[in-house]
């Protein structure tokens, strides 16, 4: 009879919000982002992105900037102001605000990181690893 070996407790697993118009993005990066073992949730709609903040708690938001119906700006200063018990990390993925001159605008509506779109999937994995999961709510 083999020992069986013991492991340490397993890690949760990051949850990641992608918010973006393009089903096409959705279904694109939730794909490269579950294949990598991350909880995955996605809306297609600007207008739920809220409810599904409150809902799943996500340690990571992936905010296309430019939508119908609310812009990632707005979405943006609406999660720093909700009361979570941390603050998801919040990612910009924009075609048109991804300049570095624009940046700063992205900047102060809260968010952390920004991501040009399309995005790069080594690139959106490499950052979505080195941000972790979530901003205490002190720094928020």
């Amino acid at each position: 009879m083999q020992a069986r070996k013991t492991s340490s407790a397993p890690q949760p697993r990051k949850s990641v919000l992608i918010a973006d118009d393009s089903v096409d993005t959705v279904l694109t990066l939730a794909e490269i982002l579950r294949d990598e073992g991350y909880v995955v949730h996605t809306c297609a709609n600007a207008n739920f992105v809220i409810e599904a903040v409150e809902r799943y708690q996500p340690d990571i938001c992936i905010l296309d900037i430019v939508m119908p119906g609310r812009t990632g700006f707005s979405l943006a200063r609406e999660i720093i102001a909700m009361n979570l018990a941390k603050r998801p990390v919040l990612i910009a993925m924009s075609a048109v605000f991804s300049k570095p001159s624009e940046r700063p605008l992205l900047y102060a509506a809260g968010f952390d990181h920004v991501m040009p779109k399309p995005a790069e999937p080594q690139e959106l994995l490499r950052l979505i690893d080195e941000v972790g999961g979530g901003v205490p709510p002190a720094a928020a």
